[in-house]
């Protein structure tokens, strides 16, 4: 997070509008803003944003989860209890200045894999913002063949935009694209699970180690066919690299070639 003078800060952003705000928790929300004129970004990237606190403009990080068509833009965010960017965000109502810096960011997006079949897309809390974004991109559904979200979180409440997966999966359905998609909820401190297809107990990292993500879907993880997004709790995405190099699974490089990107979310 970085703090700089208004003035200095206005040559790369844009002043925008609070649209609108979801609280799904105490703790979690989604909020949208009006989109500045010419901004584009590539499903899976994220933004900078701006506030104005004590004068200055105080600057943070959100992934984007709109579609990029979309003339709005929405965010997934986590309020930290005493953060100043967020407390202060927790507080806007709709019609408030959000700045919104002119470039986006990024390079955990679905268009760097040049192949494979299925793309996995791991996540920790508020990581599942980027993916919200990325399947709603026709091109995604066309060109894999199965599409795996992964949402880890300690409790039931903290699990968001299930409703929009499923909204989507209907749309892809309708249209006759050829993707599958499957949502598998994995929760750590919540012992009331449905006894239903998609709800997992533990880690992700465990889960994944133990053959379960696999056993819940179906789904092998192969080099050849499986391509793998981690976002989230840096200790996971770390685990998650070590795990998929284990299975002779390596990174993706500028210079092509490798099965998986990541992103540490905070």
């Amino acid at each position: 997070m970085s703090s700089v003078n208004i003035d200095v800060y206005s040559e790369k952003a844009s002043c925008e509008r609070l649209l609108s705000v979801h609280r799904w928790t105490d703790k979690l929300l989604s909020f949208r803003t009006t989109r500045p004129a010419g901004y584009r970004f590539t499903a899976g990237q994220f933004a900078r944003l701006g506030l104005e606190i004590d004068g200055q403009i105080v600057s943070r990080a959100y992934s984007i989860t709109s579609a990029e068509q979309e003339d709005q833009l929405e965010y997934y965010a986590i309020v930290v209890p005493g953060g100043q960017f967020t407390t202060r965000l927790a507080a806007l109502q709709p019609g408030d200045p959000v700045w919104v810096e002119k470039l986006s960011y990024g390079f955990m997006t679905a268009d760097r894999f040049v192949d494979g079949r299925q793309l996995w897309m791991l996540a920790t809390g508020t990581g599942l913002g980027p993916y919200v974004s990325i399947l709603q991109q026709p091109d995604v559904w066309q060109r894999f063949d199965e599409l795996v979200v992964v949402h880890g979180v300690r409790q039931r409440e903290e699990l968001a935009y299930a409703d929009k997966f499923e909204q989507l999966r209907q749309h892809a359905s309708q249209q006759g694209w050829p993707a599958r998609l499957q949502l598998l909820r994995c929760m750590t401190r919540d012992d009331a699970l449905p006894d239903a297809p998609g709800w997992l107990a533990g880690r992700i990292t465990t889960l994944l180690k133990e053959g379960r993500l696999e056993q819940a879907t179906g789904l092998p993880l192969s080099v050849e066919q499986t391509r793998v997004m981690a976002c989230g709790n840096p200790e996971m995405v770390t685990e998650v690299r070590e795990l998929l190099r284990e299975r002779g699974m390596g990174p993706l490089r500028r210079t092509g070639g490798g099965q998986f990107v990541t992103e540490d979310y905070w």
